[in-house]
């Protein structure tokens, strides 16, 4: 009779055991997956090369297999949506929320801050072919449609999108890449450029 309780209480503290372990293991995992990802944060050519192959490896696997047409068609909006938010600011200029972006030479610089990160816009381009080219693998996916009109909607869909967001780059004058902008380089300006400084 006094057996019961004290097997029960030994079955509890296995079964606390177990989870505790499991979820130092889970964490142990998830600790080395994020040290991994935060070494690549500097490599930007090789993270965008491996997205590449990535990207080529899955068109490879749905032209062979002539399927998968609407993962393939959810993928790309889902691709144009993480388009939007990385070409967008952070702060709507619209809504006039925070700091406006500069509209003339002479205002005060104001680096371009993305609503979508370059390294956040690559990972979750790259979880997103992951996932759509796992969901390869299972017939139950495999819908069958008549792919001309999805790629043709598709289409349709980037170039309105597209419109709608260099309209609203030319309404408020702001690129959102850094190619050929003026940078600071920290080097101190020549004695001729001092001569020309204003004095106080």
């Amino acid at each position: 009779m006094e057996t019961g309780p004290t097997g029960g209480a030994l079955g509890g503290d296995h079964a606390s055991a177990v989870s505790v372990s499991v979820s130092q293991w889970t964490f142990e995992i998830s600790r080395r997956y994020q040290h991994v990802l935060d070494k690549t944060v500097p490599h930007i050519a090789g993270r965008w090369m491996g997205c590449l192959a990535l990207m080529v490896i899955y068109a490879v696997r749905v032209y062979l297999v002539q399927g998968f047409y609407i993962i393939t068609y959810g993928l790309g909006i889902y691709l144009l949506n993480l388009l939007m938010g990385f070409l967008s600011p952070q702060v709507d200029p619209e809504m006039e929320d925070g700091p406006s972006l500069p509209t003339r030479a002479s205002d005060e610089f104001r680096p371009f801050v993305r609503r979508l990160p370059e390294f956040k816009f690559w990972y979750s381009i790259m979880k997103a072919f992951s996932i759509a080219f796992v969901m390869t693998f299972f017939s139950v996916f495999d819908v069958p449609v008549f792919w001309p009109v999805l790629l043709f909607y598709w289409f349709t869909l980037f170039i309105l999108t597209m419109k709608r967001q260099i309209l609203h780059m030319i309404k408020y004058k702001y690129v959102p890449f850094s190619f050929g902008k003026q940078r600071y380089d920290g080097k101190k300006a020549s004695s001729k450029e001092s001569t020309n400084l204003p004095r106080d």
